[in-house]
């Protein structure tokens, strides 16, 4: 080995700091990169844990309004309309010869009064005589109870009110079918048709049902 060259060792100085450089420098770089990387793995798990708890939050939302939906319908659907149409021969004697007008049974199941109860044909007319009725009683019964208002104000728990609409022709009578509406014991207003079909309505007592 011969002597040191003084003058070859700043270069090799240079050359030592220089590669020491560009080891830190790719070490430094390879740890940013890694970093980098955990930083993106963990925020696409949040993400996804985020998107699974978005998703169970909007389950149970759905849940709740069904839940809290059967609630708010639990009475309204503990009341029943049975419908029929009965003929009525042309000197009113006799075998009925025609479908002319609509028997309608209203019975309340539930344990608590419904309010301003009435029964309209169609969009246009309203029952032509109401009557007191037993749950009890088979809807072909003649013989009625008590007249009432076409507007009924409470059916108790348990008790029933008859409708009659008006008398008019077959075509009419099928063209008009009979709609329920009733208040429940939230103040709550609802319409039920002969299908079975319910539905809070905005149809205020006494009033036609306007356009929902």
């Amino acid at each position: 080995m011969g002597p040191l060259q003084w003058g070859d060792v700043p270069t090799a100085v240079a050359t030592v700091f220089t590669g020491g450089a560009a080891w830190f420098a790719y070490q430094t770089i390879r740890s940013q990169r890694q970093q980098i990387g955990e930083q993106q793995q963990f925020i696409a798990e949040q993400m996804r844990f985020m998107g699974e708890q978005r998703q169970n939050l909007e389950l149970e939302r759905v849940e709740l309004r069904a839940t809290a939906g059967e609630r708010r319908a639990a009475q309204a659907k503990r009341l029943s309309m049975r419908s029929r149409r009965a003929g009525a021969s042309a000197d009113g004697v006799g075998a009925p010869t025609s479908d002319d007008h609509w028997v309608v049974t209203v019975v309340n199941e539930s344990d608590a009064p419904v309010r301003q109860v009435e029964v309209r044909f169609g969009t246009a007319y309203n029952s032509a005589e109401v009557y007191e009725w037993d749950a009890l009683w088979s809807d072909a019964r003649e013989q009625r109870g008590d007249r009432l208002l076409q507007l009924v104000e409470v059916i108790g728990a348990g008790r029933a009110v008859r409708f009659e609409s008006q008398r008019y022709s077959a075509a009419a009578v099928h063209n008009n079918p009979p709609v329920v509406f009733f208040s429940d014991g939230n103040g709550v207003r609802w319409e039920l048709n002969a299908q079975g079909d319910l539905r809070e309505t905005n149809q205020q007592p006494g009033n036609p049902p306007s356009d929902q």
